[in-house]
Protein backbone atom coordinates (compact mmCIF):
# COMPACT_ATOMS: atom_id res chain seq x y z
CA UNK A 1 0.00 0.00 0.00
CA UNK A 2 1.53 3.54 -0.77
CA UNK A 3 0.78 6.47 1.56
CA UNK A 4 1.34 10.02 0.40
CA UNK A 5 1.68 12.87 2.74
CA UNK A 6 0.26 15.64 0.39
CA UNK A 7 1.43 18.33 1.97
CA UNK A 8 4.02 19.69 4.71
CA UNK A 9 3.06 18.69 8.26
CA UNK A 10 5.85 20.99 10.25
CA UNK A 11 7.32 18.35 11.27
CA UNK A 12 11.21 17.33 10.38
CA UNK A 13 11.25 14.61 8.05
CA UNK A 14 13.81 12.62 9.35
CA UNK A 15 11.06 12.64 13.32
CA UNK A 16 8.18 12.31 10.73
CA UNK A 17 9.82 8.81 9.34
CA UNK A 18 11.01 8.20 12.97
CA UNK A 19 7.43 8.50 13.79
CA UNK A 20 6.11 6.27 10.54
CA UNK A 21 8.57 3.62 11.25
CA UNK A 22 7.43 3.25 15.09
CA UNK A 23 3.52 3.00 13.93
CA UNK A 24 3.16 1.02 10.61
CA UNK A 25 7.07 -0.57 10.44
CA UNK A 26 7.92 -1.12 6.89
CA UNK A 27 4.29 -1.86 5.93
CA UNK A 28 3.40 1.04 3.49
CA UNK A 29 5.76 2.67 0.66
CA UNK A 30 5.51 6.35 2.15
CA UNK A 31 5.78 9.15 -0.30
CA UNK A 32 6.41 13.06 1.27
CA UNK A 33 6.15 16.38 -0.30
CA UNK A 34 8.00 18.88 1.05
CA UNK A 35 5.96 21.65 -0.93
CA UNK A 36 2.24 22.78 -0.60
CA UNK A 37 -0.05 23.57 -3.72
CA UNK A 38 -3.44 24.21 -4.15
CA UNK A 39 -4.31 23.63 -7.44
CA UNK A 40 -6.95 20.47 -8.44
CA UNK A 41 -4.46 18.83 -11.13
CA UNK A 42 -1.49 18.99 -9.27
CA UNK A 43 -3.00 17.74 -6.26
CA UNK A 44 -4.42 14.56 -7.76
CA UNK A 45 -1.00 13.88 -10.18
CA UNK A 46 0.43 13.74 -6.32
CA UNK A 47 -1.96 11.46 -4.66
CA UNK A 48 -3.36 9.44 -7.91
CA UNK A 49 -2.34 6.21 -6.73
CA UNK A 50 -2.16 6.47 -2.92
CA UNK A 51 -4.46 4.18 -0.59
CA UNK A 52 -3.82 6.88 2.03
CA UNK A 53 -3.54 10.45 1.77
CA UNK A 54 -2.20 12.70 4.71
CA UNK A 55 -3.21 16.20 4.75
CA UNK A 56 -2.98 18.90 7.28
CA UNK A 57 -5.51 22.01 7.11
CA UNK A 58 -4.85 22.23 2.68
CA UNK A 59 -8.33 22.25 1.25
CA UNK A 60 -9.20 19.15 -0.78
CA UNK A 61 -12.51 19.35 -2.84
CA UNK A 62 -14.57 16.60 -4.71
CA UNK A 63 -12.36 16.72 -7.56
CA UNK A 64 -9.29 15.97 -5.70
CA UNK A 65 -11.10 13.33 -3.48
CA UNK A 66 -12.29 11.57 -7.01
CA UNK A 67 -9.48 12.06 -8.96
CA UNK A 68 -7.28 9.93 -6.36
CA UNK A 69 -9.20 6.31 -7.52
CA UNK A 70 -7.24 4.53 -5.27
CA UNK A 71 -7.84 6.31 -2.36
CA UNK A 72 -9.28 4.33 1.08
CA UNK A 73 -8.11 6.36 3.94
CA UNK A 74 -8.22 10.19 4.16
CA UNK A 75 -5.88 10.89 7.61
CA UNK A 76 -6.21 14.82 8.29
CA UNK A 77 -3.87 15.87 10.79
CA UNK A 78 -6.22 18.66 12.08
CA UNK A 79 -9.32 18.39 14.38
CA UNK A 80 -11.65 20.45 11.72
CA UNK A 81 -12.83 18.90 8.94
CA UNK A 82 -14.84 21.93 7.02
CA UNK A 83 -11.84 22.06 4.54
CA UNK A 84 -12.54 18.39 3.20
CA UNK A 85 -14.98 17.37 0.36
CA UNK A 86 -16.48 15.23 3.04
CA UNK A 87 -19.78 14.57 0.68
CA UNK A 88 -17.47 12.64 -1.81
CA UNK A 89 -15.87 10.88 1.01
CA UNK A 90 -18.93 9.47 1.75
CA UNK A 91 -20.52 8.46 -1.80
CA UNK A 92 -16.78 6.88 -2.09
CA UNK A 93 -16.67 5.05 1.25
CA UNK A 94 -13.05 6.72 1.70
CA UNK A 95 -12.72 6.77 5.57
CA UNK A 96 -11.94 10.12 7.00
CA UNK A 97 -10.18 10.22 10.52
CA UNK A 98 -8.66 13.35 11.96
CA UNK A 99 -6.24 14.41 14.85
CA UNK A 100 -8.64 15.76 18.04
CA UNK A 101 -6.90 16.95 21.02
CA UNK A 102 -3.46 17.59 19.46
CA UNK A 103 -3.69 21.54 19.69
CA UNK A 104 -5.74 21.65 22.84
CA UNK A 105 -2.83 23.29 25.19
CA UNK A 106 -1.76 25.22 21.47
CA UNK A 107 -4.63 26.49 21.23
CA UNK A 108 -5.60 27.59 24.93
CA UNK A 109 -2.51 28.87 25.10
CA UNK A 110 -2.57 31.49 22.50
CA UNK A 111 -6.26 32.37 23.68
CA UNK A 112 -4.62 33.88 26.70
CA UNK A 113 -1.65 35.57 24.67
CA UNK A 114 -4.02 37.21 22.74
CA UNK A 115 -6.16 38.17 25.75
CA UNK A 116 -3.16 39.66 27.79
CA UNK A 117 -1.62 41.61 24.96
CA UNK A 118 -5.79 43.44 24.64
CA UNK A 119 -5.91 43.51 28.24
CA UNK A 120 -2.58 45.34 28.87
CA UNK A 121 -1.74 47.10 25.68
CA UNK A 122 1.10 44.99 25.08
CA UNK A 123 1.97 45.68 21.33
CA UNK A 124 1.38 49.83 21.61
CA UNK A 125 3.69 49.28 24.69
CA UNK A 126 6.58 47.89 22.70
CA UNK A 127 6.10 50.46 20.12
CA UNK A 128 5.71 53.35 22.40
CA UNK A 129 8.64 52.74 24.11
CA UNK A 130 10.65 52.43 21.67
CA UNK A 131 9.54 55.78 20.46
CA UNK A 132 10.87 56.99 23.80
CA UNK A 133 7.18 57.29 25.42
CA UNK A 134 5.61 56.38 28.84
CA UNK A 135 2.54 54.58 29.95
CA UNK A 136 0.78 57.81 29.70
CA UNK A 137 -3.25 55.83 27.47
CA UNK A 138 -2.15 52.50 28.09
CA UNK A 139 -3.21 51.94 31.73
CA UNK A 140 -4.70 48.55 31.28
CA UNK A 141 -6.91 45.70 32.85
CA UNK A 142 -6.87 42.79 35.10
CA UNK A 143 -8.56 39.60 34.79
CA UNK A 144 -9.06 38.86 38.09
CA UNK A 145 -12.62 39.40 38.62
CA UNK A 146 -13.86 39.66 35.02
CA UNK A 147 -16.90 37.84 33.54
CA UNK A 148 -14.78 35.38 31.43
CA UNK A 149 -17.63 33.67 28.42
CA UNK A 150 -16.59 30.26 27.01
CA UNK A 151 -18.77 29.45 23.85
CA UNK A 152 -17.81 25.52 23.19
CA UNK A 153 -17.09 23.47 26.05
CA UNK A 154 -15.42 20.81 23.80
CA UNK A 155 -11.53 19.69 24.94
CA UNK A 156 -9.99 23.31 23.89
CA UNK A 157 -12.89 25.28 26.00
CA UNK A 158 -12.68 23.36 28.49
CA UNK A 159 -9.19 24.14 29.14
CA UNK A 160 -9.78 27.73 28.73
CA UNK A 161 -12.65 27.70 31.12
CA UNK A 162 -10.11 25.72 33.63
CA UNK A 163 -7.21 28.80 32.95
CA UNK A 164 -9.41 31.71 32.93
CA UNK A 165 -10.68 30.29 36.48
CA UNK A 166 -6.92 30.09 37.50
CA UNK A 167 -6.77 33.83 36.72
CA UNK A 168 -9.58 34.38 39.41
CA UNK A 169 -12.39 35.04 36.36
CA UNK A 170 -15.76 34.27 37.05
CA UNK A 171 -16.53 31.75 33.78
CA UNK A 172 -19.79 31.34 32.33
CA UNK A 173 -19.91 29.06 29.06
CA UNK A 174 -22.93 28.28 26.36
CA UNK A 175 -22.34 24.87 24.47
CA UNK A 176 -24.75 22.41 22.96
CA UNK A 177 -23.89 19.55 24.76
CA UNK A 178 -22.90 20.51 29.13
CA UNK A 179 -20.82 19.10 31.11
CA UNK A 180 -20.05 18.56 34.70
CA UNK A 181 -17.15 21.30 34.95
CA UNK A 182 -16.59 22.94 38.16
CA UNK A 183 -16.69 26.35 38.84
CA UNK A 184 -18.42 27.21 35.25
CA UNK A 185 -22.03 28.20 35.25
CA UNK A 186 -23.79 27.13 31.88
CA UNK A 187 -26.00 30.12 30.34
CA UNK A 188 -28.28 30.67 27.14
CA UNK A 189 -25.87 32.99 24.56
CA UNK A 190 -27.91 35.58 25.11
CA UNK A 191 -27.28 36.04 28.66
CA UNK A 192 -23.14 35.20 27.63
CA UNK A 193 -23.13 37.80 24.91
CA UNK A 194 -24.56 40.49 27.40
CA UNK A 195 -23.04 39.98 30.47
CA UNK A 196 -19.48 39.04 29.94
CA UNK A 197 -16.07 40.90 29.74
CA UNK A 198 -14.29 38.66 27.89
CA UNK A 199 -15.76 36.01 25.22
CA UNK A 200 -13.65 33.23 23.50
CA UNK A 201 -15.03 30.77 20.92
CA UNK A 202 -14.48 27.40 20.90
CA UNK A 203 -16.93 25.98 18.19
CA UNK A 204 -16.33 23.95 15.26
CA UNK A 205 -17.91 24.86 11.97
CA UNK A 206 -21.19 23.81 11.08
CA UNK A 207 -24.60 24.61 9.95
CA UNK A 208 -25.28 25.47 13.28
CA UNK A 209 -22.37 27.40 14.10
CA UNK A 210 -21.80 29.37 10.68
CA UNK A 211 -22.85 33.01 11.68
CA UNK A 212 -23.33 32.21 15.21
CA UNK A 213 -21.67 35.70 16.22
CA UNK A 214 -23.36 37.80 14.11
CA UNK A 215 -24.56 41.51 14.39
CA UNK A 216 -27.16 40.73 16.41
CA UNK A 217 -25.12 38.96 19.20
CA UNK A 218 -22.32 41.47 19.07
CA UNK A 219 -24.70 44.19 19.97
CA UNK A 220 -25.50 42.48 22.80
CA UNK A 221 -21.77 42.93 24.11
CA UNK A 222 -20.95 45.52 26.85
CA UNK A 223 -18.42 48.54 25.56
CA UNK A 224 -16.00 47.44 27.90
CA UNK A 225 -15.84 43.04 26.30
CA UNK A 226 -13.45 41.89 23.95
CA UNK A 227 -14.11 38.90 21.12
CA UNK A 228 -11.19 36.16 21.27
CA UNK A 229 -11.86 33.90 17.83
CA UNK A 230 -9.27 30.76 17.77
CA UNK A 231 -12.44 28.45 16.40
CA UNK A 232 -12.99 29.18 12.85
CA UNK A 233 -13.53 32.69 11.02
CA UNK A 234 -17.09 31.82 9.49
CA UNK A 235 -18.37 31.20 13.19
CA UNK A 236 -17.97 35.14 13.22
CA UNK A 237 -19.67 37.73 10.98
CA UNK A 238 -16.58 39.90 9.75
CA UNK A 239 -17.89 42.90 8.36
CA UNK A 240 -20.59 43.43 11.86
CA UNK A 241 -17.20 42.50 14.19
CA UNK A 242 -15.15 45.29 12.05
CA UNK A 243 -17.99 47.54 12.47
CA UNK A 244 -18.49 47.05 16.31
CA UNK A 245 -15.19 47.79 16.65
CA UNK A 246 -14.40 50.74 14.25
CA UNK A 247 -18.29 52.18 16.02
CA UNK A 248 -16.51 51.62 19.96
CA UNK A 249 -19.41 49.73 20.58
CA UNK A 250 -16.97 46.74 21.75
CA UNK A 251 -13.24 47.59 23.49
CA UNK A 252 -11.40 45.04 21.23
CA UNK A 253 -10.99 41.91 19.26
CA UNK A 254 -8.87 38.86 18.98
CA UNK A 255 -8.65 36.77 15.32
CA UNK A 256 -6.61 33.82 14.80
CA UNK A 257 -9.29 32.95 11.77
CA UNK A 258 -10.89 34.43 8.85
CA UNK A 259 -12.88 32.89 6.33
CA UNK A 260 -9.85 31.84 4.21
CA UNK A 261 -6.54 30.61 4.97
CA UNK A 262 -3.65 33.16 5.17
CA UNK A 263 -2.64 34.80 3.30
CA UNK A 264 -5.42 37.50 4.37
CA UNK A 265 -6.10 40.35 1.55
CA UNK A 266 -5.25 43.57 2.85
CA UNK A 267 -8.55 45.10 2.67
CA UNK A 268 -10.24 42.44 4.76
CA UNK A 269 -12.72 44.41 7.10
CA UNK A 270 -10.57 42.86 10.01
CA UNK A 271 -7.77 44.30 9.28
CA UNK A 272 -8.88 47.85 8.94
CA UNK A 273 -10.89 47.69 12.12
CA UNK A 274 -9.54 49.13 15.34
CA UNK A 275 -8.25 47.74 18.18
CA UNK A 276 -7.73 44.47 16.98
CA UNK A 277 -5.19 42.15 17.10
CA UNK A 278 -4.81 39.29 14.04
CA UNK A 279 -2.61 36.33 13.82
CA UNK A 280 -2.20 34.11 10.22
CA UNK A 281 -4.06 30.88 11.82
CA UNK A 282 -1.13 30.06 14.18
CA UNK A 283 -3.11 28.83 17.52
CA UNK A 284 -2.07 24.79 16.99
CA UNK A 285 0.99 25.63 15.70
CA UNK A 286 3.34 24.86 18.41
CA UNK A 287 6.37 22.45 17.95
CA UNK A 288 4.95 20.15 20.14
CA UNK A 289 1.47 19.80 18.81
CA UNK A 290 2.90 19.35 15.46
CA UNK A 291 4.98 16.24 16.74
CA UNK A 292 1.44 14.79 18.43
CA UNK A 293 -0.90 15.36 16.06
CA UNK A 294 1.68 13.76 13.35
CA UNK A 295 1.62 10.31 16.03
CA UNK A 296 -1.61 11.09 16.67
CA UNK A 297 -2.01 10.74 12.55
CA UNK A 298 0.20 7.60 12.23
CA UNK A 299 -1.90 5.77 15.33
CA UNK A 300 -4.68 6.52 12.55
CA UNK A 301 -2.99 4.50 10.15
CA UNK A 302 -2.05 1.86 11.85
CA UNK A 303 -5.62 1.11 13.44
CA UNK A 304 -6.81 1.43 10.22
CA UNK A 305 -4.58 -1.03 9.01
CA UNK A 306 -5.47 -2.96 11.50
CA UNK A 307 -8.99 -3.13 10.89
CA UNK A 308 -9.92 -1.11 14.13
CA UNK A 309 -10.27 2.73 12.76
CA UNK A 310 -10.34 5.22 15.65
CA UNK A 311 -10.98 9.03 15.15
CA UNK A 312 -13.40 8.36 12.32
CA UNK A 313 -15.08 11.46 11.46
CA UNK A 314 -17.82 10.03 8.69
CA UNK A 315 -19.60 6.91 10.76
Amino acid sequence: MKLVIIEPLGVDENLLMDIAQKAVGDSLEIVAYPTKVTDTETLIERGKDADIIMVANLPLNADVINGCKNLKLLAVAFTGIDHIAMDACKARGITVCNCAGYSTAAVADLVFGLLISLYRNIIPCNQVVREEGTKDGLVGFELEGKKFGVVGTGAIGTRVANIAKAFGCEVYAYSRTKKDLDGVTYVTLDELMSSCDVISLHVPLNDSTKGLINADNIAKMKESAVLINTARGPVVDSQALADALNEGKIAGAAVDVFENEPPVAKDHPLLQAKNLIATPHVAFATKEALIKRAIINFDNVKYWMEGNPINVMND
